[in-house]
């Protein structure tokens, strides 16, 4: 009766997913079948349609963007408010760089071999990174739900399309401040930095900056962090010249370090 489930629900989303791609083409998420062989596997279908009984979403549309460790999905909550489903690829082999930024990490002390295992942890990791910072106040889409390689938060974006990043939008003088605000409150508020700060991981809304993609952000007092920081300086370095705003934020960085 499982596996009936199962396949109806793989068969169902797959479906949705197939011809939502026909309409928008994404980089990595979905080459060479990784609908069904990667992101739509048994167990995170299973994953899914358990979140479907209990009511943590009601349905799944298509997918909003792609990346080499996830995909994120456009989900429907019971109230019909939007839901953005974040499924981590089990399959690949990028998470076994990430260990050491899990080993590091004293809230996750314990980290059990397998890539499976990494990824079911990593996906706990940004859920706890958010709630952290949503409880600061600080602008992050709200953490909803976790479970295995699947993580619910809120939805930026309109009818299932997302805000626009920092990085297509017109950057003023504002949006300046509202980042290095952001990175006060973030080291400051939720003891956290960011590992991948950049204008591929912030929405400009109508009302304000808000950042994403929290995977990466580290805690205060483990060892890792200033070697990760000055990497996050080499990174800005190199988008110094397109973008004044990031200069301001590497001399951020510097006064942090």
């Amino acid at each position: 009766m499982t596996d009936i489930i199962s396949r109806k629900l793989e068969s169902k989303i797959d479906n949705k997913l197939i011809s939502k791609s026909k309409r928008q083409k994404l980089p990595d998420g979905f080459k060479k079948g990784k609908v069904m062989n990667e992101v739509l596997d048994k167990p995170t279908v299973m994953t899914l349609y358990k979140m479907i009984t209990d009511h943590v979403i009601a349905y799944v549309n298509g997918s909003v963007s792609a990346g080499k460790e996830s995909v994120v999905f456009w989900g429907v909550a019971d109230d019909d408010t939007d839901v953005a489903l974040k499924i981590y690829l089990v399959s690949t082999s990028n998470f076994k760089k990430r260990e050491p930024y899990l080993t590091g990490d004293p809230r996750f002390r314990h980290v059990k071999k397998g890539t499976k295992n990494l990824v079911y942890l990593w996906a706990k990791k940004e859920y706890r990174n958010l709630s952290q910072c949503y409880d600061a106040g600080i602008p992050v889409p709200r953490p909803l739900y976790v479970t295995n390689n699947v993580l619910a938060m809120d939805f930026v974006g309109v009818n299932g399309s997302p805000c626009r990043s920092l990085l297509t939008s017109n950057v003023e003088q504002n949006d300046y401040e509202q980042a290095i605000s952001i990175i006060k409150d973030l080291y400051h508020k939720a003891e956290l930095v960011h590992g991948d700060f950049s204008e591929y991981n912030i929405f400009k809304t109508d009302d304000e900056l808000v950042v994403f993609d929290l995977g990466l952000q580290l805690i205060l007092d483990i060892q890792i962090l200033k070697n990760f920081l000055k990497e996050t300086l080499i990174t800005l370095h190199d988008s110094l010249r397109k973008e004044e705003w990031l200069l301001k934020i590497l001399l951020m960085y510097l006064r942090i370090l």
